[in-house]
């Protein structure tokens, strides 16, 4: 057993002793060359107008390309406005969701902002003063940004009540007088509750329908680009 052992400790010293010869270096004529640098690409330097908003601006259940601020960005290239927009949309989001990712939409520096929250915080019975609140804040951080801001109303469909439905449509008029900002009383006017229009689920707009709303926000915005 020792004769054993120390034939193995022998193999074990030799074996982690030994050390590999270093390999040549490559001759200057075979030595491999550096990978081309990727070509720059020029920043895109245009003022930008953020849309910030919930599924209605991402457009939710639409091909690529038809949401309202594609289109928007279509009609600013086809009018010769330099402009460029960003998508800031994200389905689902309440205003309070809004103000978690508010940073990142200031981070943008946007000339423009076409603010669109609200809705789900409506459909989710979330209190009126909230709401408010919430897009005060984001509308006080995005003109302290040095944004101009245009506010898109909702409204909520008939069986939360005219009461209720009332009292939350005076939520964007009331934030429009108080911060003197653009005002888009009702951003799916004519487009809401009729069906060429709209989706199955009576809530978000088909094709048909986000054409309509970008011809609303582009009728709004056009005063502010001159």
């Amino acid at each position: 057993m020792l004769r054993i052992f120390l034939i193995a400790s022998l193999v074990l010293f030799y074996g982690c002793g030994r050390q590999e010869k270093p390999a040549p270096n490559p001759s200057p004529a075979t030595a491999p060359t550096a990978p081309a640098t990727a070509p720059t690409v020029a920043a895109d330097k245009r003022p930008a107008i953020a849309c910030f908003g919930d599924s209605i601006t991402a457009g939710f259940g639409l091909d690529a390309g038809q949401s309202f601020p594609d289109l928007l960005q279509q009609d600013l290239d086809r009018r010769g406005l330099p402009y460029r927009v960003l998508n800031l949309g994200v389905s689902g989001d309440t205003t309070q969701d809004g103000l978690a990712r508010l940073p990142i939409a200031v981070a943008e520096k946007p000339a423009i902002v076409i603010l669109e929250l609200g809705g789900n915080d409506g459909l989710r019975g979330i209190p009126l003063s909230i709401t408010q609140a919430n897009l005060a804040q984001m509308i006080e951080a995005f003109q302290a940004a040095g944004a101009r801001v245009i506010l898109a109303g909702m409204s909520l469909p008939p069986n939360y009540g005219p009461a209720f439905i009332q009292k939350f449509e005076a939520i964007y008029k009331d934030l429009a007088a108080k911060y003197k900002v653009t005002l888009i009383p009702f951003l799916l006017e004519g487009v809401g509750a009729h069906n060429e229009f709209m989706q199955r689920d009576g809530i978000h707009p088909n094709a048909a329908g986000a054409r309509k709303v970008e011809a609303l926000v582009m009728k709004t915005l056009t005063p502010l680009l001159k």
